[in-house]
C-alpha cells in the first residue's frame, strides 16, 4: 500500500502523533502541545500507511526570510526505509524562496541533514527551558 501524504489538521489524531515522537524517539510531546505546534506552523507533514501515521514533521516560516525545520519523526519500523529523507526533502522543497532554512539536529545526526546542504553555523545560540538537559542531551557546547 502506498504512503499517504497530507498537510491537513482536520483529520490528525493527536494522541497517535504523540505517540509517533515517543517512539521514534523525539521526547514527550503532548496531544495539546503538538496541536498548538503544528497548528501555528505554516509548513507541514503527516504520512501515513495503512491509516497509521508513521511520519511527521513541521517548519515555522513567515514566507520569505526563515524556515526553521523542527519536529521531523519517523516511526521505527519506517526507519532506514527512505521516509525520513522524503520528509525532509519535502519541508525543504516547500521551503524553497526563503533566505535561509535552518535546523538543528538531534547530535550525532548532522551527516544526515548535510546531504540537503545544511551547514553548521558559528552564530547560532539558544535559550532552553532546561538548560543542564540540554547540556546532557549534546545541545550545548559548555562556552561559559
Amino acid at each position: 500500500m502506498p504512503l499517504v501524504w497530507s498537510d491537513r489538521l482536520d483529520d490528525v489524531d493527536w494522541e497517535e502523533l504523540s505517540a509517533l515522537y515517543r517512539a521514534a524517539p523525539l521526547g514527550n510531546k503532548s496531544a495539546d502541545w503538538l496541536r498548538e505546534a503544528f497548528g501555528n506552523s505554516r509548513i507541514r507533514c503527516f504520512v501515513r500507511d495503512g491509516g497509521r501515521l508513521v511520519g511527521a514533521g513541521r517548519a515555522l516560516s513567515d514566507g520569505v526570510d526563515c524556515s526553521y525545520l523542527c519536529d521531523i519523526a519517523v516511526m521505527p519500523s519506517h526507519q532506514g526505509s527512505g521516509l525520513g529523507k522524503q520528509l525532509v526533502g519535502t519541508l525543504v522543497e516547500r521551503s524553497k524562496g526563503h533566505r535561509k532554512i535552518i535546523l538543528y539536529a538531534v547530535p550525532g545526526r548532522e551527516p544526515f541533514y548535510r546531504k540537503f546542504g545544511f551547514r553548521r553555523m558559528r552564530t547560532a545560540m539558544a535559550i532552553f527551558e532546561d538548560p543542564a538537559g540540554a547540556f546532557e542531551r549534546g545541545y550545548l557546547d559548555d562556552d561559559a
